[in-house]
């Protein structure tokens, strides 16, 4: 890599704030330690309550259901409910969830690189 390439652009202060209120309103919508792996298993097949509980290990039915709606707040998430009998309601990531492909695949990588580092130092 070029020393031009390395070099990071330091930002005024205005853009600086910009940044971190940017950051700040991402991480509000998918931080937290549930909501982006609640995204990876409905993107992975799991639509209903259950089958989303055991796929994400360790989230309480509680907790899963508050980040549901959460996400369904916020557009990632859309509940369809069939009325027929029995009830069976589905969750499916929408549209909008589509555009943390860039976010997923890199949190995925550095992920990876950090869990080598870490086994390296070790």
């Amino acid at each position: 890599m070029e020393l031009e390439a390395k070099v990071r652009h330091k930002k005024t202060y205005s853009e600086c704030q910009g940044a971190l209120s940017n950051i700040g309103d991402a991480l509000y919508v998918i931080g937290g330690k549930w909501k982006l792996r609640v995204i990876i298993s409905i993107r992975e097949g799991n639509c209903r309550f259950n089958e989303i509980q055991r796929s994400v290990q360790g989230i309480s039915a509680r907790v899963l259901s508050n980040e549901l709606k959460e996400l369904e707040l916020n557009g990632f998430v859309k509940r369809t409910v069939h009325t027929d009998t029995p009830v069976v309601v589905e969750y499916n990531v929408t549209e909008y969830a589509n555009s943390l492909d860039e976010v997923l695949n890199a949190l995925e990588s550095w992920g990876a690189k950090h869990r080598d580092k870490l086994k390296a130092e070790r």
